[in-house]
Parts: C-alpha cells; structure tokens; sequence
C-alpha cells in the first residue's frame, strides 16, 4: 500500500484574493503618486538627453581673468599653464554722443589644461576625508551603542532598550536633512557633513552591532560570566573573535556607503565635491557636471575593487 505525498499548492483562494487586493493598493497608489506621467511624459525624456548632450565632451581645462587672480605674477605660472588673449565687445553708452557704441576689451586669461580636473580630484579627495571622519565618528557613538543594547552584556532591560531607542533615533533622522540643520549652526563646509553622516551611521552601526553580538555563540559567555569576568573581559575573550568579521564588514559597509552620501550632503552645502555639483547646475554648466559625475563614477568603482580585494584577503 503506497501513500501520495501531498504537496502544498501553489496557489489558493486565499493568495489570490491577497495578490488581487495589493494590485488594486497599487493600482490607486500609482494614481495618487502621478506614476503614469513617469512613463508617458515625452518633455522630460528631451531634456534629460539635452543635458545628456551638454555633458560632452567634458570640461578638462579650466581659466580665469589674470584681473581677478590676486599676487598675480605672469613669470610664476602653474605647471603646464599659459596665458591666453582674447578680444570682447561689448555695447556700452558713449557719454560724449549720448548714443550706445561698441566697445572693445582686451582680456588676458590664465589658461590650466587640466585645471578642472584638478579641481574636481581635490573635492573628490575631502568627499572621502568627510566619510572616513563620519565613520570614525560612526563608529565611537555606535559601539558603545551596540554593546549597551545587546543582552548578552547588559542585563538591564532598561539600558538595552534605552541604548537601541538610541540608535532607532539616529537612523530615523536623514543625512540630507540633518545636513540641512547641521549647516545652519556650522556654516557651509565640511564640519555639518561630518557630524550629519556621523550620527545617522551610528544609529546603524549600533544596530549591526548589537545583532551581531547576540548571535553570537553565548556558551562561552556564559562560562566567563559564571567564573566572574566583566563585561569587558567577556567582550574581549568571549565575543570579540566571534564578532570580529561582522564587525569589520558593517564598518566598511558603512563607509562605503558615507562616501555616497557625502556627495548627497554636499547639495545643502555640507563640503566635497556634492557643493561643486550644486553650484554646476544652477549655472547650467552641464560639460562641468559630466566631468563630476565621472569622477565620482571613478571613485566608486576603486572603492569597489578595494573591498573586493579585501574580502579577498580575508577569505
């Protein structure tokens, strides 16, 4: 005698009836958020190719008026710079006639081939000093953090929920918008990006934390606690070769990830090369902007390569 193995189905009344009740929330959300215009709007489409078009070919050399330029001294140039003149009309009233007259300028510029790469490399360079200072700061506020929120340290529940209402906190409050205060107390530049990427990756990192410390093994634990180690001995002893790698991983995680929105930040005028994007496209200057967003591809992508390198290692 041979019993049939029953499978479950894969679809019932109940699934279905679930699957056509969150088409129909779909269906009226998509209404109420205006997304068939995502779809059908041809105007957007040109002008995103536009300004696709305007990026090339990228702004590689950069020049300024000698006129503006102060101390300057024409027999000290930069590396690879020269000067360059130009001849400007411009119309202006002639006072003796009282008529408009064309009036020519003469211009002297100091021309950088590689001027605005230069440029662009430097923001790069402190969009990366604010992440690696913002997950430093991530990193001293979320550790304490994780330790006081994880049972397998404190035993009071008070702290533990104390400690991750704490880290709730932070990560409830966006970079962007903390950015947007920060600035106003700091001023414009880097001190209100740090301190805005700082607090919002500590609420995570005392998160990851946290999790990775009770899931770790917790006989040892149990056997340092039973023979009278502190906390700190247990962390050390017990915890730490277990939490080490996850640790590590949420920490580069997160840096990864500061350096993207240290560019996000930079909008609101928090310093790195996000400011310098702003202020691109407010002046229409899309050759500028292509050779930002290029850069910054380039950043991402040896980020990539060294963390990949790195789990190499690890591995």
């Amino acid at each position: 005698m041979s019993t049939a193995t029953a499978f479950p189905r894969s679809w019932s009344l109940r699934r279905i009836a679930v699957l056509a009740v969150v088409l129909v929330l779909l269906a009226v959300s998509a209404v109420r958020v205006d997304v068939p215009r995502l779809f059908t709007q041809a105007g957007a489409s040109r002008a995103l190719a536009g300004m696709a078009a305007q990026m090339w070919p990228l702004q590689i050399s950069d020049r300024q008026d000698v006129a503006e330029i102060p101390g300057f001294d024409p027999a000290h140039l930069p590396l690879f710079a020269y000067l360059q003149t130009t001849d400007e009309t411009t119309r202006e009233l002639d006072r003796d006639r009282l008529a408009p007259a064309t009036v020519r300028h003469r211009k002297v510029w100091l021309v950088q081939p590689f001027g605005y790469v230069t440029q662009v490399a430097s923001k790069l360079l402190e969009t990366i000093e604010i992440a690696i200072w913002g997950t430093l700061i991530a990193v001293l506020l979320g550790l304490p953090l994780g330790l006081a929120g994880s049972a397998s340290l404190v035993r009071s529940p008070t702290v533990r929920q104390a400690a991750r209402a704490a880290s709730a906190g932070l990560r409830a409050v966006p970079e962007l918008l903390s950015a947007l205060v920060l600035v106003t107390a700091f001023g414009f530049g880097p001190p209100a990006g740090i301190l805005a990427l700082g607090l919002h990756a500590a609420g995570f990192l005392g998160r990851f934390y946290a999790d990775a410390i009770e899931d770790a093994n917790q006989a040892p634990v149990r056997a340092l606690q039973a023979s009278g180690a502190g906390r700190l001995a247990t962390f050390r002893f017990a915890l730490w070769p277990q939490v080490r790698a996850p640790f590590v991983s949420s920490t580069f995680y997160i840096l990864d990830r500061n350096v993207r929105m240290a560019t996000v930040v930079g909008l609101v005028g928090a310093g790195g090369i996000g400011q310098e994007l702003k202020g691109r496209i407010d002046m229409y200057e899309y050759a500028h902007v292509g050779t930002i967003l290029v850069g910054i591809l380039i950043v991402v992508l040896l980020l990539d390569h060294i963390a990949a390198r790195l789990r190499r290692k690890k591995t």
